[in-house]
């Protein structure tokens, strides 16, 4: 009951849910003992909704946004209790002057409430920069103030409201002793607060405390780009959810051999990017970026087709590419907007062949198979060393929008697979790592994910009392130890060092520094491998969080069985076995015809009964009667093992960059001869002489 009413409320915990029932509880308490009047009662429900409320918006809950939307906002919520308090003094036998004191003071408190919510958005507006940077020096070029300190804007408004504790602490104490003197001193406590906190923003709303006027922000990243000369940019507009897409390409602009720049249009997109040596550019203003000075670079890459995609599409003197942002047989894959880029770059053949039977327009010349450098931490398959025993990684997909039976494997299979793989004979570890989302949306779903991890854990504790099996509880203390000290060390590399006040400071010291950078990538590689020594390599393992991440756990793994989905063709990067469900019993051979990525897998029924063939395979890789398959679909979805990827990827930007350069000299060569070519993007028009396209022609 619990689960479904944390569900229903969309909260994310049972700790949360309480909060939220005392919280809407404590209203009708407040107004019960105003009533009657218990002064004592008032305030322990007045705590209780103070409590509940501060714990609620620290949580970020989404209720906190829901009361909004209903007129009982975060505001409302405090003049309320206000309210009541003043019914409970009026209840009480107290001198009017209290009454009329505490009537005054709460009058006077949100009459401070405007000048301060004007002060903290107009301080915001005056930091948000018009164009944001990360790893560009912009420091040098203009000045830039600090941030105002984060506790005077971090909340502002609930740290305002909250003042209001020492005037309602005062009264109540008046209400429950007589003493006028607690209310007054309260009151006037109240009131010096909330002057103080609007007295203390008033200088960071100055001029002087503001960054410099757009134009001389974009005169200087304009001054940057002209001495960087960028060649190649990866252009990204997305919601805060898409992040992903653009953070997937950052090693591989990193590894390019020409000068990369990332070109990002939300802010949103900004703040959650990974860390990355690449200088990025956050320009949210269409007429901003079309002023840019981009005249160096020669080929633009994008990620994901939206509709902002047209800003840079439009600049004739690059080429533009589509190079997306994974490689499946999903609709999105043959998208008909690719038509409009001048090249589209898949991984294999695969991409290619899709488009040719989707017929959208994109042609076959304009097709470039470059691999997929993403994959390169994933490890090619050796075999199973001698002292380990096999590891088969469960990494199902999530149940998706809608009740397809095909969407995940865990309602009708996943019991059944990790059933037989924890009952395997000779024995095997099971990792079991869900998708993220799995349970959010399916009440069914998230029951079946909670019976797969019951299973596994109980298979787990079952395999640690048998005394066939035992622990290097040495090495393993030694491996928790590193950990310890890895973690502690990370956590000091990503303190005030990466927590800029703002988006303005953010931009002048957001340099950053590839010492200190490449430290951070060398410890997540050491935390990795300490991880997997901190227990034994026989126990069951639930994975869940960001680490170890997926591709960690296809390299400790000898197989995998999982869904229909991108990790699918991740995991044929590593030619192991592998095996995928047909939870919507379509019959091995239909579910091969519709998808792509299952011809070499084995093709698991809903009571994985033919799970025995996967651990055939793991155990006897000589006699494996898909390895072959497996090389060969490899070949077809990914591209050759050699060159690699990133060899294959880096040739492709230079020979669409020597096409962009000639294109762009012939223009040149036009314009000199005065041969028609496009002026302002209209085929067929001549140059005009200066003095007509400078004159006052009209008409």
């Amino acid at each position: 009951m619990i689960s479904t009413a944390i569900r229903v409320a969309r909260v994310g915990s049972a700790a949360e849910l309480a909060a939220a029932a005392l919280m809407m509880l404590g209203y009708p308490a407040l107004m019960l003992a105003a009533l009657l009047p218990s002064v004592g009662a008032f305030a322990a429900a007045a705590a209780v909704t103070y409590l509940a409320d501060h714990y609620l918006h620290r949580r970020g809950s989404y209720l906190v946004s829901r009361l909004s939307k209903v007129r009982a906002g975060l505001s409302i919520r405090f003049l309320i209790r206000q309210l009541l308090l003043v019914l409970l003094l009026a209840r009480a036998p107290l001198a009017d002057l209290v009454f009329y004191v505490a009537i005054a003071c709460f009058l006077a408190f949100y009459a401070f409430q405007a000048p301060h919510g004007a002060l903290v958005t107009l301080i915001r507006n005056r930091r948000r920069m018009p164009v944001a940077t990360r790893n560009v020096d912009l420091g040098s070029r203009i000045r830039i103030t600090d941030a105002p300190p984060k506790r005077l804007l971090h909340r502002a408004a609930e740290k305002m409201l909250h003042l209001d504790l020492v005037a309602v602490a005062g009264l109540l104490v008046t209400a429950a002793t007589g003493e006028s003197v607690y209310g007054f001193a309260g009151a006037a406590a109240t009131l010096a607060l909330a002057f103080l906190y609007v007295a203390v923003l008033i200088p960071y709303a100055r001029g002087k405390q503001s960054p410099p006027k757009p134009e001389t922000v974009l005169a200087a990243v304009d001054g940057w780009l002209r001495e960087y000369r960028p060649e190649t940019v990866l252009y990204f507009s997305g919601s805060k959810d898409s992040a992903y897409q653009v953070n997937m390409w950052l090693e591989t602009m990193e590894q390019l051999q020409t000068r990369p720049l990332i070109l990002l249009r939300e802010r949103v997109i900004l703040q959650n990017l990974a860390p990355t040596t690449v200088p990025v550019i956050c320009v949210p203003g269409g007429v901003h970026l079309m002023n840019l000075d981009l005249s160096t670079v020669r080929v633009a890459l994008y990620a994901a087709n939206v509709g902002k995609n047209i800003h840079m599409l439009r600049v004739p003197t690059m080429k533009h590419v589509f190079i997306g942002h994974g490689d499946s047989d999903k609709l999105a894959s043959v998208n008909p907007f690719s038509k409009v880029y001048d090249e589209v770059w898949t991984a294999g053949r695969a991409g290619r062949d899709r488009y040719a039977i989707a017929d959208v327009g994109v042609r076959d010349d304009d097709i470039v198979e470059v691999g997929r450098p993403q994959l390169a931490p994933i490890q090619p398959a050796g075999g199973v060393p001698g002292d380990r025993m096999p590891t088969i990684l469960y990494a199902p997909t999530w149940e998706g929008w809608d009740d397809n039976p095909g969407n995940t494997s865990i309602l009708l299979a996943g019991e059944n697979i990790v059933r037989t793989l924890v009952q395997a004979d000779p024995p095997v570890r099971v990792l079991y790592k869900p998708h993220p989302f799995t349970g959010t949306r399916s009440a069914k779903a998230a029951a079946a994910h909670q019976r797969i991890t019951a299973l596994i854990e109980k298979a787990a504790v079952e395999r640690a009392a048998d005394s066939r099996f035992r622990p290097d509880a040495g090495a393993q203390a030694q491996a928790k130890a590193e950990l310890l000290r890895i973690e502690a060390r990370l956590a000091e590399l990503a303190g005030p060092a990466g927590d800029k006040g703002d988006e303005a400071e953010a931009t002048r010291e957001g340099v950053v520094d590839v010492a200190r950078h490449e430290e951070i990538a060398r410890l997540r590689a050491e935390w990795n491998d300490a991880y997997w020594s901190s227990f034994p390599g026989w126990e069951h393992r639930v994975i869940t969080g960001a680490e170890p991440r997926l591709y960690d756990c296809f390299n400790v793994s000898e197989a995998m069985v999982s869904d229909i989905s991108s990790v699918v063709s991740d995991f044929i990067a590593s030619g192991k076995p592998y095996a995928v469900t047909d939870s919507a019993e379509l019959g091995a051979e239909e579910f091969k015809l519709q998808n792509t990525a299952v011809r070499a897998a084995v093709i698991l029924s809903n009571s994985a009964r033919e799970l025995p063939e996967l651990l055939a395979a793991v155990r006897a890789p000589e006699s494996d009667p898909l390895a072959a398959e497996r090389q060969e679909l490899k070949r077809y979805l990914l591209g050759p093992d050699e060159p690699t990827s990133m060899e294959q990827f880096n040739t492709a930007v230079r020979h669409l960059a020597q096409k962009s350069e000639a294109r762009n000299r012939g223009q040149e060569a036009g314009a000199r001869a005065g041969v028609a070519h496009p002026v302002n993007g209209v085929p067929g028009q001549r140059t005009a002489p200066a003095d007509q396209a400078n004159g006052s022609v009209t008409g």
